[in-house]
């Protein structure tokens, strides 16, 4: 997980310039047996039959952790993004996809004077218009091997890859899976994906899994309250472990889920903590030693094979799997009406309040849906400024984009909204504030779909 930074700095330090281009890439194997027979599972906002979801043995994840432990060692102790243990795990990983029938794609970037690599594998099949995903960062900071931040995100989704082909699952949907370079200096990797990905490819991705920090040895159960759907996928995992969860807040805006939230791609995931102290109430709740941090090797060199809570690896490695057979089954729902609203409204600079450009929904009957879409497009010179919400007929607000470091220009964006408990008809209302100086711009047109 990368530490936060400050608004200006995160502009000059964190962008990365380079062309994307093709390390390698693999001939898909054929899928020989059908998917096991399905299983019914049963979630508040999704309801569908998927395959049975494996196992994952912790045994193999932590395999690949200790191939992870070795290659640190033999490259001066990391696996940090411009060294040459970050291109060792890069090699490893990717091996193992190659010979399980990914096609598997390295994307290169340039950051902080050296060359970056983000590494993408797809499975063969499913509907390549909605494509699931799942990804961790795997560079390390320079002070250690980074086995818990992150290995331990990165061996297991690479194990539910493999088990993905171990099954040779044929799920609905189309199946990527994700590893990025340089987080640890400000999602680097995974914003030049973001945004180097076509419009009309992004519209494809239907959700993002992120997996950063899984193992930490005094572990919490914390599951992301971004995506209703992926978030409510976990917690029913977890609660037929009857297994508590806690909203995961110390890394919000802090991983690789935040480019992809920023570009109205719906995400979720989960975590197990960092330099955050247990409480007692939590540690009452899961175990562990209260009043000391979740991972008190976070950042540091001591963060090894040793730095791992095998309990807490095993929930979370299952729970992933979990998702991905669940969500990876779910059906596709076609778009319903769209209501659209093209009249410019100036957004003034801070400390002005905010503005606000009405819709007028009719005809629609009933709430509105759990996946209800806005699309946004806001020409601004510093999008970090922006605060943007949906305000529904009876004046709740739906937060769909909150002020955070981003230096770039504009929100061309989709954000995927629960708004079930509404009525569809009255007037919506998207809301812009810029809450930061030196900046300004407009709405230049935003489109609300049910």
């Amino acid at each position: 997980m990368s530490l936060s930074v400050s608004r200006r700095l995160a502009a000059v330090t964190a962008l990365a310039v380079a062309a994307t281009g093709l390390y390698a890439a693999t001939t898909p194997a054929a899928l020989a047996a059908p998917a096991a027979p399905p299983n019914a599972v049963t979630a508040a906002t999704a309801v569908t039959a998927a395959p049975t979801p494996p196992d994952i043995p912790v045994a193999n994840v932590k395999a690949h952790l200790a191939q992870l432990q070795t290659i640190a060692g033999n490259n001066g102790g990391n696996r940090a993004h411009g060294k040459s243990g970050y291109k060792a795990s890069i090699d490893y990983v990717k091996a193992k996809l190659d010979a399980a029938g990914f096609t598997t794609t390295v994307q290169t970037f340039t950051s902080s004077g050296a060359t970056g690599y983000n590494l993408i594998a797809d499975w063969p099949g499913g509907d390549p218009d909605s494509v699931l995903m799942a990804g961790s960062h795997l560079d390390s900071v320079n002070a250690g091997p980074g086995i818990n931040d992150n290995g331990s995100g990165s061996a297991a989704i690479l194990e539910t890859a493999l088990a993905v082909s171990r099954d040779r699952l044929q799920p609905t949907k189309h199946l990527r899976f994700a590893w990025w370079g340089a987080e640890e200096l400000g999602m680097v990797g995974s914003k030049f994906y973001v945004n180097n990905l076509p419009a009309a490819e992004k519209s494809k991705i239907s959700g993002y899994l992120n997996f950063d920090m899984i193992g930490s040895p005094n572990p919490g159960y914390f599951v992301y309250d971004d995506d209703p759907t992926i978030e409510q996928t976990f917690k029913t995992y977890f609660a037929g472990q009857n297994i508590p969860t806690e909203i995961e807040t110390e890394g919000d805006g802090r991983s690789d889920h935040a480019p992809f939230k920023s570009a109205g791609i719906p995400v979720g995931g989960l975590f197990s903590g960092a330099d955050y102290t247990k409480t007692a109430a939590q540690a009452q709740k899961w175990g562990g030693i209260s009043g000391q941090a979740f991972d008190r090797c976070y950042h540091a060199s001591c963060d090894t094979s040793a730095n791992i809570n095998d309990t807490a690896l095993d929930r979370n490695s299952d729970a992933i799997a979990y998702a991905v057979w669940t969500l990876g089954a779910a059906a596709t729902v076609p778009p319903g009406p769209s209501f659209e609203n093209t009249a410019d409204v100036a957004v003034p600079d801070s400390p002005a309040p905010a503005v606000t450009s009405p819709i007028t929904v009719s005809g629609v009957a009933g709430n509105a849906p759990a996946t209800t879409k806005v699309d946004v497009n806001i020409v601004h010179t510093y999008r970090g400024d922006l605060v943007i919400d949906l305000i529904a007929p009876d004046g709740t607000a739906y937060r769909l984009k909150n002020s955070d470091s981003d230096s770039a220009d504009n929100v061309v964006a989709s954000y995927t909204v629960n708004a079930s408990s509404e009525v569809a008809n009255g007037v919506w209302k998207l809301q812009v504030e810029d809450v930061a100086a030196q900046d300004t711009g407009y709405i230049n047109s935003w489109r609300i779909t049910f």
